[in-house]
């Protein structure tokens, strides 16, 4: 199937990168993009298609979120029950990090459990 109706829910979904700096937003949304584009030649079916790309970008808005609150001061809480909360699989970071490298180490989980989980 196209590509391109699945892709316009991600750019026009202006919550997914509400509240990250420009590096990180670029970083999910390239993501989302490599993932749908994934969906995109392996589907058969148009509406489970865009249901999988929903749940994308619904764990994509919560990533943004979480990587937004572990790195702000004071946030920890927050952002540890957010991930406790969405049943994240990742461990959670030690230490205080670069939003960027934490975006990317995070998504770099989520892509190989993707990878290890059989398709629906």
């Amino acid at each position: 199937m196209r590509a391109k109706p699945l892709l316009d829910h991600i750019f026009d979904n202006d919550g997914l990168t509400r509240g990250l700096g420009d590096p990180e937003a670029r970083i999910l949304v390239e993501w989302l993009v490599e993932r749908t584009e994934e969906l995109a030649e392996s589907a058969t079916c148009e509406s489970r298609a865009r249901g999988e790309v929903e749940g994308l970008c619904r764990k994509a808005r919560a990533i943004g979120r979480f990587v937004t609150l572990w790195t702000q001061p004071r946030e920890r809480g927050g952002a540890t029950q957010l991930a406790a909360a969405e049943r994240f699989t990742w461990p959670l970071p030690t230490t205080a990090d670069d939003p960027c490298e934490l975006m990317h180490f995070i998504l770099q989980w989520e892509t190989r459990q993707l990878e290890l989980s059989p398709p629906a």
